[in-house]
């Protein structure tokens, strides 16, 4: 059996679970999150993800769009910076003409994947989005179209006065092929409160994500942290998610985001301002999420908002996903983050191989579509 050494003694029992591949409690969890033996926390969830991955390293040629930022949670969702009310300054929404002449931008790249996601538009209706995903599917053949959220999807459901079941199948109809897993935020009540008052519950939210997957329309998942939540808060929200995949076995990816402060009421009523989550506890969650999530195949670093490096520091915490090229990413960069809009093609390869591992371009549902070896050049299609 592999040893792996530890500064940590409370981490010494966690560790024969993780060799023994036997599930982690609540309290487990919240071990590995006290810790500050940084290095025994990663070297665990590197064995954890190896076991699962190896040392491949997935990546999308992907592009994200944001069909609009008017969203009726603008005063809502104190977390947020890129959300407007109709007639503020900076609102926007686009026609489907200029959201498809945005998606050739990236024309000269070879894209796979439209990631979409916007803020609650108070008029726009279930046509939008579904002629959307249709006229993508049309002008680039063989794109998959990973669109809107669960709170997007109840949102359309309320305007539509219909279900989300419904939704979903007439999205799917449409051409969508798998959900972001945006607007979890963090589950715990107090917390949701707090941030989010008024935003999909956490049981709704997980009851879209059923939906979705018994339509077999895959998801991802999240959690914001870097605010008000406590350890134990982020454990309830890793254990609910961890239940979901036991009963629907849906979820591709977990995606934990990094709180950004900047221009949004929580970052002013926090002191926060100017500051970003540490390097140190970006790098726990990524861990924590690999060894506590052991049902869902991968965990996915997401550059813009932590930085490319350190995201590639986290290929060795317990992470095989490096987000994607994007393009032009809005969301966390409204929110202050200082990070490039996007990455080019071949920088996300070398970032990979940079950090001793191997890149491997998927589709939204992680089918290899290419496997690089040292010079760029693909080992397998």
């Amino acid at each position: 059996m592999e040893r792996i050494t530890l500064r940590d003694s409370k981490l010494e029992s966690v560790a024969e679970k993780v060799l023994s591949n036997e599930r982690l409690s609540l309290d487990d969890g919240l071990d590995l999150f006290k810790t500050n033996d940084i290095v025994g926390l990663g070297s665990l969830a590197d064995f954890a993800n190896r076991r699962i991955n190896g040392d491949r390293v997935y990546f999308s040629s992907n592009q994200h769009l944001n069909p609009t930022n008017v969203c009726i949670l603008r005063n809502v969702c104190a977390f947020c910076s890129f959300a407007r009310t109709p007639k503020e300054d900076g609102a926007y929404t686009q026609s489907l003409e200029e959201t498809l002449a945005e998606a050739e931008t990236a024309s000269g790249s070879p894209t796979r994947e439209f990631h979409i996601v916007g803020g609650l538009h108070p008029k726009l209706t279930l046509s939008y989005y579904t002629d959307l995903i249709t006229a993508l599917k049309e002008h680039h053949p063989g794109v998959h179209v990973k669109a809107l959220t669960a709170v997007e999807i109840a949102h359309l459901a309320r305007i539509e006065k219909t279900s989300t079941v419904d939704v979903l199948t007439r999205l799917k109809a449409a051409g969508l092929d798998t959900m972001p897993g945006g607007g979890a935020e963090v589950f715990g009540t107090g917390v949701r409160s707090t941030i989010a008052e008024r935003k999909l519950g956490s049981a709704e939210w997980i009851r879209v994500h059923k939906e979705a997957h018994a339509l077999d329309i895959n998801t991802n998942c999240t959690m914001l942290y870097g605010h008000v939540e406590t350890l134990e808060d982020r454990m309830e929200h890793l254990n609910m998610l961890r239940e979901l995949q036991d009963e629907s076995g849906g979820l591709l990816a977990y995606i934990p985001l990094a709180f950004h402060p900047d221009n949004n009421d929580l970052g002013r009523e926090l002191g926060l301002e100017g500051t970003t989550t540490s390097g140190f506890d970006d790098l726990k969650n990524i861990a924590v999420g690999r060894l506590f999530l052991d049902n869902v195949p991968h965990v996915k670093t997401h550059w813009p908002m932590v930085t490319p490096f350190l995201s590639q520091v986290a290929l060795h915490f317990g992470c095989d996903d490096l987000e994607g090229t994007v393009v032009y990413e809005r969301v966390y960069h409204d929110a202050g983050a200082h990070t490039p809009l996007g990455m080019s093609y071949e920088g996300l390869i070398e970032f990979i191989q940079a950090a001793g591992k191997t890149p491997v371009e998927r589709d939204s549902r992680y089918n290899t579509v290419n496997e690089f070896d040292s010079d760029l050049t693909p080992a397998t299609v």
